[in-house]
């Protein structure tokens, strides 16, 4: 049976409270949704998406008080960065308390916590008294989704529906914060800069390559991808003439135009037009038909680094 489209998040809570699957809108991608506390809904959630049981998921709360009694602890770097960006795309991974089951964290002791900036999940979430697992609506490793129509066109057939919130806004996942011992981490850039978070509580750590055991969603070398190959080359380099087989993507739209089979992450050249596209743009080159696409890196700084992380990723070998 084909997944239900929801406006309402009165018929989602339900549903959820019954173990059942729900993609959920939030302002970084869609989220496949299940009681977080419930091993065999978070485990219908790893079955859908074929997903590795090795990558933990990210468990979305209403309430910075739910948060807290998901942790064994709560550091005053966690209440002051959920306080400048909650809701917001900020993840914060931490020891884990016994409610959180295992299949959840991947059986590592920390848990990544959420607080989503999206009226209607925020609302659905209120309505629960669980915390939602959540990890992005689609098949392993593909494009994530970012639109309800995205979800439905991969995952319509496993799972019962999709609470249609319209387009995300912000287009890549939340950035990924860590504390142990040695001081905090940032394990996944995303639409929060490290700039920022330090600005509120300090130094931190970069730890965003691959991973000998994967710490947090989105570490994989290879993730995000379409099934097209991806070859990406510097801004201001020539890239080979696009045609039927090959497409050419611009980081911003080319004052002269656009030739045929060239396309751009931005009209004007924004980084938050074209984080908000990027994974757009990934689906159409498959959905168009091309073998190969050659994608111009975005600036290499604030949430332009993000954009390359995710398109670095995109373009890793199979």
């Amino acid at each position: 049976m084909r997944a239900k489209r929801l406006t309402e998040s009165v018929e989602a809570a339900e549903l959820l409270s019954a173990g059942q699957l729900v993609a959920i809108p939030t302002e970084t991608v869609y989220g496949l949704a299940a009681n977080g506390l419930d091993d065999h809904a978070v485990a219908r959630i790893f079955e859908a998406k074929k997903r590795p049981f090795f990558d933990p998921l990210i468990l979305h709360i209403g309430s910075t008080e739910q948060a807290k009694s998901l942790c064994q602890d709560w550091p005053d770097e966690a209440e002051k960065l959920s306080r400048a960006f909650w809701p917001g795309p900020l993840t914060l991974v931490l020891p884990k308390s016994d409610r959180v089951p295992n299949i959840v964290s991947s059986d590592l002791p920390t848990v990544g916590i959420r607080m989503p900036q999206h009226a209607l999940t925020l609302e659905l979430l209120n309505l629960l008294e669980f915390p939602l697992a959540a990890p992005s609506a689609n098949p392993f490793g593909y494009v994530s989704p970012t639109t309800a129509e995205h979800v439905l066109d991969q995952l319509g057939e496993s799972i019962e529906a999709v609470l249609d919130g319209g387009p995300c806004q912000v287009g890549i996942e939340s950035t990924i914060v860590k504390w142990d011992e040695t001081g905090l981490h940032l394990l996944r850039l995303g639409a929060i800069t490290q700039e920022q978070i330090e600005a509120v509580v300090g130094p931190i750590t970069q730890s965003v390559s691959v991973s000998q055991k994967v710490q947090a969603p989105g570490q994989l070398e290879q993730h995000y991808s379409p099934h097209c190959g991806i070859t990406l080359f510097e801004p201001g380099a020539s890239a080979p003439n696009p045609n039927d087989q090959q497409a050419v993507v611009y980081f911003q739209k080319l004052p002269e135009g656009m030739p045929q089979h060239g396309y751009y992450l931005s009209q004007y050249g924004e980084l938050s037009e074209a984080a908000a596209s990027v994974f757009s743009v990934l689906r159409n080159l498959d959905k168009w038909g091309y073998a190969h696409a050659y994608i111009e890196w975005a600036p290499k700084h604030g949430l332009g680094l993000a954009i390359n992380d995710r398109l670095k990723r995109a373009a890793a070998k199979r």
